[in-house]
């Protein structure tokens, strides 16, 4: 009963949450990505942070943190098997995301956007060819 609760609470706050951010959807309508990013606005944007979508779900700095916030999709890449996962598991930690919290053909779309679109603002790392002595 608990649970339940917790999770209904948890479902509204992301509802009225799920308006946040000013920049809109900046997925064109005619994308195939369009109806993912207006499910991810709509049911994953209280707790997670993507641009594209205008979500500032997560926290800023770790001092404002708090057990809701999701990772920061901006930055952090992810692929359709891995959203798929977190969608069917409640997340990798299982601490507070809804299981299931889109299904179907609804989390297929949600999966293959954020494939397409997280990761955009993360920072390169430029790399250095290290070669090693054999001596």
């Amino acid at each position: 009963m608990k649970v339940a609760a917790t999770t209904m609470v948890l479902l509204a706050c992301v509802a009225v949450l799920g308006a946040c951010g000013s920049q809109g959807i900046q997925v064109a309508k005619t994308s195939p990505y369009y109806r993912g990013a207006v499910l991810f606005r709509d049911h994953c944007s209280g707790c997670h942070t993507l641009s594209t979508v205008g979500a500032e779900g997560s926290a800023t700095s770790i001092k404002n943190r708090v057990k809701t916030n999701g990772p920061n999709f901006s930055i952090r890449k992810e692929n359709v098997e891995q959203v798929l996962y977190a969608i069917r598991n409640g997340g990798f930690s299982g601490a507070i995301m809804p299981e299931n919290i889109v299904l179907g053909d609804d989390a297929q779309a949600v999966a293959a956007f954020l494939a397409e679109y997280s990761g955009r603002q993360a920072q390169k790392v430029p790399s250095v060819n290290i070669t090693l002595s054999t001596k």
